[in-house]
């Protein structure tokens, strides 16, 4: 890639980014839950379909896959782009605020959709590449597993890929500044139900009972040490107790309690070893107190682990565009969940992170896109439509190049 086409390739980005700017804008006033992606994917759709891709409707419920071909190159790409939103009120204030009360774009999932769109255009209209480039609008990111549901509609058997691409922005790091790693990157997310079951009574007797409260409070504690005895100091887990519910009354002894649990890992064998020492602790904490406990044990998202060679063409684009000092070449792994992990189990590929802003700047955007994604403060920084389409344009034309 030489310095002129990669200059030429963002000039070209900021020139349609008003365009695109306000198309972010508008969805952001319009935002829709997983699997509720109406109006915003037929939206995506139609502009596709004016670009000239071939288009696809309704994958997974909500989803749209475009592809263009072009030449007769053998390599496929995928790139993805989230579109739902969150139960959110929003509170920035902004003139294009959600119109939807307890609905908003609080993780930026417009502007992912706006960069994407923008980088589709110009690929089409402009992009120099031989082979073929499948454009995946995924929708219900936000817990509800639209990747795999893409999936199981037969994404990657219509649509094969040799290497898949994500971007998603991140509050935090400088506006456009661009982070990847290699390797493990994201959390797995499980969720984890216990219910201890003893045996009511009143609360002057408990001699009369087997108090599943006293054994479930027991656990709790107890559960601390998964992390802090059974999993090796250099590796990341998290067991958080985010619900206790028991009883009623004051001089009731209940018959049962049940926890829930938010289970994290970022090694496929650590994931594993939590669910069996939880599951084992759970039992052998309640006998032990003459109760029973039953385990639900719900697996979320998985590790999401980037692949060594896309992430260093990944590394290698993000280094043109940007320069070695606004990227981070091995960024630290994050606790958070994404459910493009699944997709990363099936295509070889890396999902990289495109900085929203760290409040340093004294643009508009400061305070709302320095925010934590998932707060009612949050926007996405629109400057990032513009560099966000670039990386796009020259990730396609550099693994899509002639040979």
């Amino acid at each position: 890639m030489s310095d002129i086409s990669i200059q030429n390739v963002l000039a070209q980005s900021q020139a349609s980014a008003a365009e695109f700017v306000a198309f972010r804008r508008d969805i952001h006033q319009h935002p829709e839950l997983g699997f509720q992606e109406h109006r915003t994917s037929e939206r995506v759709a139609e502009h596709l379909q004016s670009y000239g891709y071939s288009v696809e409707r309704g994958m997974g419920g909500t989803g749209v896959v475009a592809q263009l071909r072009r030449g007769t190159g053998p390599r496929r790409l995928g790139l993805r782009a989230d579109m739902d939103a969150l139960p959110i009120v929003e509170a920035t204030g902004v003139p294009h605020a959600s119109q939807h009360h307890g609905v908003m774009h609080a993780c930026g999932h417009d502007g992912h959709t706006a960069m994407l769109l923008a980088a589709a255009r110009q690929l089409a209209e402009q992009g120099e590449f031989d082979g073929t480039l499948n454009l995946i609008f995924q929708p219900a990111e936000e817990g509800l597993g639209g990747a795999l549901k893409m999936m199981e509609d037969g994404l990657f058997d219509r649509y094969p890929c040799d290497a898949i691409f994500a971007m998603h922005n991140m509050p935090g790091y400088p506006q456009g500044h661009l982070a990847l790693r290699e390797g493990a990157a994201m959390a797995s997310s499980d969720q984890v139900v216990i219910t201890v079951r003893g045996v009511g009574g009143h609360g002057a007797m408990p001699h009369k009972a087997a108090d599943p409260v006293v054994a479930a409070s027991s656990l709790v504690m107890a559960l601390q040490t998964v992390v802090s005895r059974n999993v090796d100091p250099l590796a990341m887990a998290v067991v958080t107790v985010g619900a206790f519910h028991a009883g009623e009354a004051n001089n009731v002894i209940p018959d049962c309690a049940t926890l829930k649990l938010s289970v994290r890992a970022l090694d496929r064998g650590v994931r594993q070893l939590l669910r069996e020492r939880i599951t084992d602790l759970a039992q052998a904490q309640a006998r032990s107190f003459g109760c029973e406990a039953t385990v639900d044990y719900k697996a979320g998202y998985a590790v999401l682990v980037n692949t060594p060679a896309e992430t260093a063409l990944a590394r290698e684009v993000a280094l043109a565009l940007n320069g070695p000092d606004r990227v981070t070449l091995q960024a630290p792994a994050l606790p958070g969940s994404e459910d493009f992990a699944f997709m990363l189990e099936k295509v070889p590929g890396s999902y990289l992170l495109i900085g929203n802003g760290d409040g340093q700047d004294d643009s508009p955007f400061a305070g709302h896109s320095a925010c934590m994604v998932h707060n009612p403060n949050y926007d996405f920084h629109d400057s990032n439509v513009a560099r966000g389409a670039a990386y796009w344009v020259l990730l396609t034309q550099h693994f899509l190049r002639s040979i």
